[in-house]
């Protein structure tokens, strides 16, 4: 039940070709090259940023690396999506940044980023199939290991019709177990145990129009005694080529075509999230809703990340079905201007 239609690298290969447009397709691993030099786009129009987000049934913590070249980031954010209550939230903002921030060219890799100014110290550490997060920033200290069960992963490079020079090389690494701890407000903490927090990765570079909207869901749990992951999104960039739209389960990796998101305006009322083949369908009940909303220079941006209970079916490779009940993770819908 594989979606042939899709292009899968195989093999190593660049990011952009030798007039500098991306070659669009997606793979299970990171086996294509992304050059910064290799880009033909104004240095200002480059993005480039390491998220990660650690939760549980209950808390979600988040650490942001970024930039848009001419506007950098530095932040954290804790909070309770089950009271719908924000624990603690920093963020320092990087003015002209450009490359100064040495962020990697491989998302899966063994690689350190660091960020130590005055009361800031943030270190994402890679190496083999875990990662270290750590951050102490004044009164709030985290401490995480993150352990992939899953060797695959999602890499998609993405072009857009509005030029021929923009793409997209992004990298979902989900189904990582976490283990560790945040301390914030001073005396208040709290510990991520493995059994039922998950950890992602978003690592994304490229070069996009201005204005964009995107829809986005991930998640991890566990099915049946074995891990169960899945990445869904739509309307960022061409995707005719290939989706970003995936399930894992066990160490095993099932591909989708294109999936719909559907809302009403009501952001709080239930998402349906299904794909053309009869694969997947999904509800979302939300129960948070974390808005953000960035304005600074020229970026003008505002995400509603909703967190609930996913329920319902997905259908693997051959032709198994398993059935989806309350699995705690978000969709997310965000309209940017960077």
């Amino acid at each position: 039940m594989n979606n042939y239609r899709q292009r899968e690298f195989t093999e190593p290969g660049p990011v952009l070709d030798k007039n500098g447009s991306p070659i669009p397709g997606y793979s299970t691993k990171s086996i294509l090259s992304y050059n910064r030099k290799a880009i033909k786009a104004p240095p200002y129009r480059i993005k480039e940023w390491d998220f990660y987000q650690v939760t549980d049934d209950r808390m979600c913590l988040q650490f942001t690396v970024g930039h848009a070249s001419y506007a950098g980031q530095i932040g954290i954010m804790l909070f309770d999506f089950r009271k719908g209550e924000k624990l603690a939230e920093k963020a320092r903002f990087l003015v002209l940044p450009f490359g100064a921030m040495h962020l990697p060219m491989d998302g899966e890799s063994d690689h350190v980023i660091t960020y130590c100014k005055k009361s800031v110290e943030m270190r994402f550490e890679a190496r083999e199939n875990r990662r270290r997060l750590y951050c102490k920033w004044d009164d709030f200290e985290a401490d995480l290991l993150l352990t992939r069960q899953n060797e695959n992963s999602l890499v998609i490079n993405v072009p857009f019709d509005e030029s021929p020079k923009a793409f997209y090389y992004n990298q979902k690494i989900n189904c990582m177990k976490a283990d560790g701890f945040v301390r914030y407000n001073g005396d208040s903490k709290y510990t991520f145990i493995q059994e039922n927090s998950f950890g992602i990765l978003d690592w994304g570079r490229g070069v996009w129009p201005f204005h964009n909207e995107w829809y986005w869901s991930n998640g991890t749990g566990y099915i049946n005694d074995k891990i169960f992951g899945f990445n869904l999104g739509c309307g960022f960039g061409n995707t005719s080529i290939a989706t970003e739209n995936i399930l894992f389960y066990g160490n095993t990796v099932h591909k989708l075509g294109d999936v719909i998101i559907e809302r009403s305006e009501n952001y709080m009322d239930p998402w349906h999230l299904y794909d053309r083949e009869g694969r997947l369908d999904l509800t979302l009940t939300p129960t948070y809703d974390r808005t953000t909303r960035t304005k600074l220079l020229w970026v003008d941006n505002c995400c509603h990340q909703m967190f609930g209970e996913f329920s319902g079916r997905v259908v693997l490779d051959d032709g198994s079905e398993l059935k989806i009940d309350k699995l705690v993770s978000f969709a997310e819908h965000a309209i940017n201007n960077w």
